[in-house]
């Protein structure tokens, strides 16, 4: 597996795996296209997980991570995996591209916030060494539903 930098041409792939994904942050095409807008560029980074071999088409990305730089920290705002290919470690590569690149930035810490029934997302996070900071009541709606907020200390 592969992580690399998204590019525009990934948009369509994206948006795929996050429609199979009921707890993904599900955007519209022109979200996902600002991404690669040269203001937001700056201050995202759009991350993919894919294999290696090269004939496998940009359709099957194997996940993807988005987070926002707001300084002195980082956002993450959406982490998705494919259904079939998650337990394979592909969620916690995309965290350590992450956060190899928030220490580059000289960041302090990554933060997030998560549906509390989203209990697949919340252990992943807890095994990258989150820590639970607080909580947003009713934040989510489609169901209604709190948040639960999390922080990663970089040093």
């Amino acid at each position: 597996m592969k992580i690399r930098p998204a590019t525009p041409d990934d948009v369509h792939s994206m948006m795929e795996l996050a429609s199979a994904s009921s707890s993904a942050a599900h955007w519209s095409s022109e979200q996902y296209r600002e991404l690669f807008s040269p203001d937001e560029h700056s201050q995202r980074l759009t991350l993919v997980a894919e294999r290696e071999t090269s004939s496998i088409p940009a359709s099957s990305l194997l996940g993807f991570l988005v987070a926002r730089q707001v300084a002195p920290d980082w956002e993450l705002e959406n982490v998705v995996v494919a259904p079939d290919a998650q337990r394979k470690g592909i969620g916690k590569r995309l965290l350590e591209a992450l956060f190899a690149a928030a220490r580059e930035t000289n960041s302090e810490a990554v933060f997030l916030e998560v549906r509390e029934s989203n209990t697949t997302a919340r252990r992943l996070y807890e095994n990258a060494r989150f820590q639970q900071q607080g909580r947003r009541k009713s934040y989510y709606s489609n169901p209604m539903e709190d948040a639960i907020l999390y922080r990663r200390d970089l040093h």
